[in-house]
């Protein structure tokens, strides 16, 4: 009978790890775990106490920190994988599951399945023929060395494409490879997975090929699958269930979708909402259970297509999703950076950025040009962020796969931060307060239009008052507010104080908000 190993990647929520590992190995079957290592370490340590005596249990000899589109996924998974063939021997299969993954057929319908089809199940598609990639990059992600995180490192990661580009710098990939394309949740056969590990140990040039190109959690394994493995072997689909938005975002599964999950005909779903506590309920008695029959329909995509496509010719029966959804959701904490000095919070966001990899954007809802991801057309237009603001900033935490997202606002924004302070999720505010001399007045008179080139001195002379006076107004209105986590850097402090106050913001050790305050010339104009 097949006795799997699950594969999990996971990086938060440890209570909801622990009980996913103790019903998935209450069957018999194995799972062993990578907790990536830019998480919190107090969790890990929970997580390890708690599952210190199960046998089916191991770790990730290795951990790493893990970021989209990296590498490092695929060198966690390996990790992982390594460790649950040494520690499983009975192991047949192993299946890539992440923490937001939940079965949807019992233990015994999910070994029976396996047995009965003794097949490599992974998408794995031809990567340049195939219409797997809908937009964007294709042979670029290939052809060009890629050594930092786009979404992390956003300027240099493209300066970077485009020096290569400009120079020529394009390199072969594998002469005896065919690239392959699919999604990165697979259950491969043992066998398999002895022959990628093998493969890998001789073929470093592959490794090295693999480590530098773009998302090659879509690439590697499905490549060497297809290298390894006879094509009668293979079945090119997921055993997980998914599917996207008109948005290109993974819808996510709530409490009455019970049972349009279990007609799927698959074995796991992706993404179970957090917050749909009486599905997790449900789905987690359902592994152990017996002898339970079910009714393959397997209409959620088409049905999922038919409604969602109402929506795209105007009959809609039902109002937008951000029109009844209107919560972040309440795991998540939005941290908000208010500067009327945009140069100066740009320049704070970067240091932050660099200092906890937390994702950051800039003045999302004051500058039509802020880079933004292709979230189907909502980011499009100032007036379709503000609109549509909690719909968007929930895309932005599905599209990063974070509970932490940290975003720029001016101090006029001030009603919506009383609408994001209002949301069920942890809303943190952090005001940095500067000086404005004469000459950014005028400068910032310019920008706006309230005075040219040719503006006289002695009209200037009369203005700068008032716009000193409005922005000090600005800052009246915000401490007036008495938002409840409502933090302060200023210019006029020190260091050491302002590290202070960025660290009870960001809920990181003072020291290393230190290594923020203490740049050089924060806020100079």
């Amino acid at each position: 009978m097949a006795k799997i190993a699950y594969i999990l990647l996971c990086h938060k929520d440890p209570a909801a790890i622990i009980r996913q590992a103790e019903r998935l190995t209450a069957a018999g079957d194995y799972m062993s775990i990578h907790f990536d290592a830019s998480a919190d370490a107090d969790a890990f340590r929970e997580i390890q106490a708690a599952l210190a005596d199960n046998p089916n249990v191991t770790f990730a000899h290795k951990r790493i920190k893990c970021g989209w589109g990296e590498w490092s996924l695929v060198q966690a998974t390996i990790y992982a994988v390594q460790s649950a063939v040494d520690a499983f021997p009975r192991a047949t299969h192993f299946y890539m599951l992440s923490g937001d993954c939940m079965a949807i057929k019992t233990a015994e319908y999910t070994h029976r399945f396996l047995d009965d089809n003794d097949a490599d199940f992974i998408e794995s598609f031809d990567y340049f023929e195939s219409d797997w990639i809908k937009t964007g990059w294709r042979e670029e992600r290939l052809i060009y060395r890629h050594y930092v995180n786009e979404r992390t490192h956003k300027k240099l990661f493209y300066a970077m494409f485009e020096a290569q580009k400009r120079f020529g710098l394009k390199r072969k990939i594998p002469a005896d490879l065919q690239i392959q394309i699919g999604s990165q949740w697979w259950c491969l056969r043992r066998n398999t997975v002895e022959s990628v590990l093998e493969f890998i140990q001789k073929r470093r040039d592959v490794l090295r090929f693999f480590r530098t190109t773009w998302i090659p959690d879509e690439t590697f394994f499905q490549t060497l699958v297809r290298h390894l493995v006879p094509e009668n072997e293979i079945r090119a689909r997921t055993l997980t269930f998914l599917m996207f938005t008109d948005y290109g975002m993974p819808v996510t599964f709530y409490n009455d979708h019970y049972d349009l999950l279990l007609s799927q005909d698959y074995l796991f779903a992706r993404k179970i909402s957090p917050e749909a506590q009486d599905l997790k309920r449900r789905l987690g008695l359902l592994y152990a259970a017996e002898g339970v029959d079910f009714q393959i329909s397997n209409e959620g995509r088409s049905l999922f297509k038919f409604l969602s496509g109402r929506g795209r010719v105007g009959r809609r029966f039902a109002t937008r999703f951000w029109e009844t959804e209107s919560t972040l959701g309440r795991e998540r904490e939005l941290l908000i950076v208010v500067c009327k000095k945009w140069h100066v919070a740009k320049r704070v966001l970067e240091r932050i950025r660099q200092v906890t990899n937390v994702p950051a954007i800039e003045y999302l809802f004051n500058e039509e040009d802020t880079p933004l991801p292709d979230l189907g057309g909502i980011q499009n237009t100032l007036e379709k962020r503000t609109r549509h603001r909690r719909a968007l900033m929930r895309m932005l935490f599905d599209y990063f796969e974070t509970d932490r997202l940290i975003v720029c606002m001016d101090p006029s924004n001030l009603d919506l931060l009383n609408d994001f302070a209002s949301d069920r999720s942890v809303t943190r505010i952090l005001e940095i307060e500067c000086q404005f001399s004469d000459d950014y007045l005028i400068g910032h008179a310019m920008r706006v239009g309230l005075a040219g080139d040719q503006t006289s001195k002695d009209t200037l002379a009369r203005l700068l008052p008032t716009i000193r006076n409005d922005m000090l107004h600005e800052r009246d209105q915000l401490n007036d507010a008495e938002f409840e986590n409502h933090c302060r850097m200023r210019e006029t402090a020190g260091a050491d104080e302002n590290a202070q106050e960025l660290g009870h913001f960001l809920n990181i050790p003072t020291d290393k908000a230190a290594e923020v305050t203490q740049t050089d010339h924060l806020f100079a104009d």
